[in-house]
Parts: structure tokens; sequence; C-alpha cells
């Protein structure tokens, strides 16, 4: 039986409100659950402490028995360096295509030619 460490939803719409819980992963996400392992609530400041409340004792004895934390588990674990930090592949979305560098490299080309003509008419 595989089993994962992850978010059930709770609270009402527009008002999330997550238990921390071990689950069979065949089981959907507010499903029957084996352990309350924690809550999570994301209405509050980042910096409050009750934000996330985790049991660290029974994540690192999941843990131990071979429960799989999902990625959102396993950044608040990171956070709470139980688990080491993991190298992940951030792909540059925000990145502009070819041809926008392509415009932005004219651009200072045009930019560097016109300041060198401008110094060339001062002197």
């Amino acid at each position: 039986m595989a089993i994962k460490i992850r978010l059930a939803r709770g609270g009402s719409k527009k008002r999330p409100f997550y238990s921390i819980v071990a689950a069979d992963s065949r089981m959907p996400r507010d499903g029957r659950f084996i352990e309350k392992l924690g809550t999570y609530n994301p209405l509050l400041p980042k910096d409050h402490e009750k934000r996330i409340v985790m049991d660290i004792e029974k994540i690192k004895d999941w843990i131990a028995k071979g429960a799989q934390p999902t990625d959102r588990i396993q950044r608040f674990l990171e956070s709470a360096e139980i688990l080491p930090k993991k190298a992940r592949n951030n792909p540059q979305k925000a990145e502009p295509g070819q041809k926008a560098k392509e415009r932005e490299e004219e651009r200072k080309a045009k930019a560097e030619e016109a300041a060198a003509a401008a110094e060339e008419a001062a002197e």
C-alpha cells in the first residue's frame, strides 16, 4: 500500500483550511486517511506560528515507514529543516522570447550609436 503525506482540504468556500494527513495514495484528496499529522492555514500571515502546525515525530515515523510527502509538504519539511533542501528545476518563464531579446539588442545598439554621435557633436 503506497502511503502519501498530503494536504486534505477543509474550510468553507473561499476560506481554505488544510489538514496534513497520512493517507493511501488511492484515496481521494478529502477522503479517508490513516492519521492526522498537522494543519495548514494559508489565510494567516507567513510569519504566524499557527500557519503550519506539524507533529514532527509522527511525520518522521511515517517517512521512516516509507511514506512519500507531496511537493507542498516536502517544502514545509524543508523549511522546518526536517528534510534536506532539494534542488529544483525552476524554468525561467518570465524570460523574454528570442525575438524580444533581438529587439532589445537592436535598441541598445541604436542607443549606443546615438550616444556616440552626441559625443562627437559635442566635441
